[in-house]
C-alpha cells in the first residue's frame, strides 16, 4: 500500500498547488515547449495516440479483452480489469467535478472539451486500462518484462499527447496518472485479499 499512498500524497499536494495557481508557470512552461515541437506528421500521430484513451475505442477493446480471458476461463481476470477501468472512470467524475478547473484553449482548432481539466481523464483511464491488462498478462509470464513496457509506455504516450493536442495542462496528466495509480494499487490489494472463486491470476494467459 505504500505505492497507493506515495500516489494519493503526490496527488494531493498538486490539487492544492493547482487551486492555489500555483502551477500555471510550470504547466505553460512546459505546454509552450511542447507546442514548439508540433509538425503535420507528429500532430497525425498524437491525434491517433490520443484516440487509445477514448471511451469508443477503449469500451469495445475492454469488452473483447474480457471476452477472451473468460474463454480462457480467466473470469476472476476479466472481472479485474472490468473494476479498474470502470472504477478510475468513475473517480475521475468525481475528481473533475469536485476541482472544477477550466480547461486550456486547445491546439490546431480542436473542438473544445466539455468537461473539467483536473485530472486529465486520458491519463487516469489509460493508467486503469492499459497499466491493470499489463498486471493481468504479466503474472506468471515468461513475457512479463514486454507486457509491462506496453503497459507503461502506452499511458506516457496518451498522456503526453494530451498536452501536445493543448486539450490539458501537464499537471492534470501528473494528477491522472496519480489517481490511478491509487486506485489500482488498492484495487489489486483487494484482489488478493478476496477468497479465490475463480483461477487465480498467475494462470498463463495466450492473447
Amino acid at each position: 500500500m505504500i505505492a497507493a499512498l506515495a500516489a494519493a500524497l503526490f496527488f494531493a499536494w498538486l490539487a492544492i498547488e493547482v487551486a492555489g495557481g500555483n502551477t500555471m508557470g510550470f504547466d505553460l512552461a512546459v505546454r509552450g515547449a511542447v507546442h514548439s515541437w508540433t509538425s503535420p506528421a507528429l500532430t497525425r500521430a498524437m491525434r491517433g495516440a490520443s484516440e487509445l484513451g477514448e471511451p469508443g475505442f477503449v469500451i469495445p477493446l475492454g469488452l473483447l479483452l474480457g471476452a477472451m480471458l473468460i474463454w480462457r476461463r480467466r473470469a476472476r481476470a476479466a472481472v479485474t480489469l472490468a473494476a479498474a477501468a470502470i472504477g478510475g472512470e468513475c473517480l475521475n467524475a468525481i475528481l473533475k467535478a469536485s476541482f472544477h478547473r477550466a480547461r486550456p484553449e486547445a491546439f490546431f482548432g480542436l473542438p473544445q472539451p466539455e468537461h473539467y481539466s483536473f485530472p486529465s481523464g486520458h491519463a487516469m483511464a489509460s493508467v486503469c486500462f492499459y497499466g491493470a491488462l499489463a498486471a493481468i498478462l504479466a503474472a506468471g509470464s515468461a513475457r512479463s518484462a514486454a507486457y509491462w513496457a506496453f503497459g507503461i509506455a502506452t499511458p506516457l504516450i496518451i498522456g503526453f499527447s494530451r498536452v501536445y493536442l493543448g486539450v490539458h495542462y501537464p499537471t492534470d496528466v501528473l494528477a491522472g496518472y496519480a489517481a490511478a495509480i491509487a486506485w489500482l494499487t488498492i484495487l489489486f490489494r483487494l484482489d488478493r485479499k478476496v477468497p479465490k472463486a475463480f483461477p487465480p491470476h498467475n494462470s498463463k494467459i495466450r492473447l
